[in-house]
């Protein structure tokens, strides 16, 4: 069996590796030069664009990030694990029913792969979008983090909150 070379955050997390089925071979190949061949516009000769060199460049696996979320009568939280992530290096977007939490988690580049033993935690960036299960009020929000702890605070909208309006005469 053929194993995966690049592993993703839950095998980066526990240690473990996937295992990928063995590869069948197309009934027809074609050969290298048609592919590129009918792959490429014919306006550069045959040569890649920079937008296809960009496309064609590998993008930088992204983990996920885990959470917690919960309600209270009055507000929902959000808790997840950024140990060794600077403030600076975290963004929240929220949105009145959706967050998006993002960071970069960077590692000491002093020591070599070949002087680790057990390598398994996880560095490099990371994200997570949640769907929120009521609106909130997105000027109100906060977030706090404390010992690695991130946890934000979304106070939610009061759908049954009534106030009387005064008219005013002009």
């Amino acid at each position: 069996m053929l194993f995966n070379k690049k592993k993703n955050f839950f095998e980066k997390l526990t240690g473990t590796m996937k295992m990928r089925e063995p590869e069948f071979e197309a009934e027809e190949e074609l050969p290298e030069e048609k592919i590129s061949r009918t792959l490429r516009p014919k306006t550069t000769g045959g040569k890649p664009t920079k937008a296809e060199e960009h496309w064609q460049e590998e993008p930088e696996e992204e983990g996920q990030l885990t959470v917690d979320v919960y309600q209270t009568p009055t507000e929902i939280i959000v808790k997840t694990m950024v140990a060794g992530v600077r403030p600076e290096d975290l963004s929240i977007n929220i949105s009145r029913d959706m967050i998006t939490i993002r960071g970069k988690r960077e590692e000491a580049k002093n020591i070599t792969e070949d002087n680790y033993f057990i390598k398994e935690l996880y560095w490099g960036s990371f994200s997570r979008t949640v769907l929120l299960p009521q609106e909130v009020e997105i000027e109100d929000a906060e977030a706090i983090e404390k010992h690695g702890l991130l946890e934000i605070h979304l106070p939610k909208i009061d759908k049954e909150k009534q106030t009387n309006l005064r008219v005013k005469s002009l």
